[in-house]
């Protein structure tokens, strides 16, 4: 039993050893699915997202869940850092949607949404999200 057991992590590790490791290419698009109400948890996605859009990575966040709360001016003494990076994100090409569905659900008006934020539609979201070599990050 014991030489079977090292003869199966041997051929494993041989295995693994002839694949092709995957690896991102320096423009594969990054989609954050932003979930969080989190100040903190929220930045940390929001500064991930920033500075892979810097080494220029198209960027999509999708303010999803209670993450639209961080899109709703009416939150700006909460979120106001947050934002504010978002908008200059979206002046540097960045995509920010909105799930229009939680933004129902939770009482935000599309007029109240920062400056540039879009209302997320299957479409427009779906566009985003499947694009060929999309990677995804979820907060």
């Amino acid at each position: 039993m014991r030489l079977l057991s090292t003869l199966l992590v041997a051929f494993a590790l041989t295995a693994g050893g002839l694949m092709a490791p995957v690896l991102a290419s320096d423009d594969d698009p990054l989609f954050i699915n932003l979930t969080t109400d989190d100040p903190h948890r929220a930045n940390m996605g929001i500064s991930f997202g920033k500075n892979q859009l810097e080494r220029g990575h198209p960027l999509t966040i999708f303010l999803n869940d209670k993450g639209v709360f961080i899109g709703a001016k009416a939150n700006a003494a909460t979120f106001g850092e947050h934002q504010e990076k978002l908008a200059a994100m979206i002046d540097k090409g960045a995509l920010v949607l909105v799930c229009p569905m939680c933004m129902k659900h939770y009482g935000v008006a599309e007029a109240d949404l920062i400056p540039g934020a879009q209302v997320g539609n299957p479409d427009l979201t779906g566009g985003a999200l499947f694009k060929d070599d999309t990677q995804t990050l979820t907060w």
